[in-house]
C-alpha cells in the first residue's frame, strides 16, 4: 500500500438514505448485505461512465475492457481483495452466492494473486466494523474505491409531511486517483451510485 501514496489521492464523501435497501433486501433469496448492493450500484455507475473505469500503466490512461470490482474481505490476518469479475453483468443474487464462497476461501487463505488482479476499483463495506466515516486507500493497481459506513437512524425532513422522520442513513465515500478523474467527475460518479443505491429496484 505504500506505492499507494506516491499518487495524488482525494476522498469525497456524502450520505445515502438505506432505507429502500434494506426494505428490497427482505423480498430477495438470498438476501444480498448492503455492501454488495454498493457493489452492483458502483458496477453500474462506472458502466455508465467508461472514463472513469480507467487505469494508469506508468504515464498513459487505459480504459478496462470489463467492469471487474473488488470486494474487501476480512481475512485471518489482514484484508484480502477477491475481484467480482463482470460486475455489472452478476445480478444480486449471484453477487450474494459468489460473495459467500470469495469469503470462505479468503478466511482459508484460499484466494490465488489471480483471483485478486485486475480490477478497476474496489468496495469496502467498513460499516461492519461500527464505522460511520473512513477514507480507504485505492490498491495500487486501482484507481477507485467506494466506502460504505455503518448505518443509524436520524432525522431528515420530509417536505410532504412537513416534519421529520426517521430514516436509516449512511455515509458513503469515493477515494480516487485524482489524475484518471477529477472533483467534478468523482462527484458525479458518487451521485449517480447513491441514486441507484436508493432506487434498488434498478439494480
Amino acid at each position: 500500500m505504500r506505492r499507494s501514496w506516491t499518487r495524488p489521492l482525494s476522498t469525497i464523501g456524502s450520505s445515502v438514505n438505506l432505507d429502500p435497501v434494506l426494505q428490497d433486501r427482505q423480498s430477495r433469496d438470498p438476501k444480498p448485505g448492503p455492501g454488495l448492493y454498493a457493489v452492483r450500484a458502483f458496477a453500474l455507475a462506472l458502466a455508465e461512465t467508461p472514463g472513469a473505469a480507467a487505469k494508469l500503466i506508468g504515464n498513459r490512461v487505459v480504459q478496462s475492457s470489463s467492469i471487474d470490482v473488488g470486494i474487501a474481505v476480512e481475512a485471518e490476518d489482514g484484508i484480502m481483495v477477491p475481484v467480482i469479475r463482470a460486475a455489472d453483468k452478476t445480478s444480486l443474487a449471484d453477487l450474494a452466492t459468489k460473495y459467500k464462497e470469495l469469503v470462505d476461501l479468503a478466511r482459508k487463505r484460499r484466494i490465488s494473486p489471480e483471483m485478486q488482479a485486475g480490477g478497476v476499483a474496489t468496495v469496502s463495506n467498513f460499516g461492519t466494523f461500527g464505522m460511520e466515516w473512513g477514507t480507504p486507500i485505492p490498491l495500487p493497481d486501482q484507481t477507485l474505491l467506494l466506502g460504505l459506513g455503518a448505518g443509524k437512524k436520524v432525522p431528515s425532513w420530509d417536505e410532504k409531511k412537513k416534519e421529520f422522520v426517521p430514516v436509516t442513513e449512511a455515509q458513503i465515500t469515493l477515494s480516487f486517483d485524482h489524475r484518471s478523474i477529477d472533483g467534478g467527475g468523482g462527484g458525479r460518479l458518487l451521485k449517480r451510485v447513491i441514486e441507484l443505491l436508493e432506487a434498488p429496484k434498478q439494480l
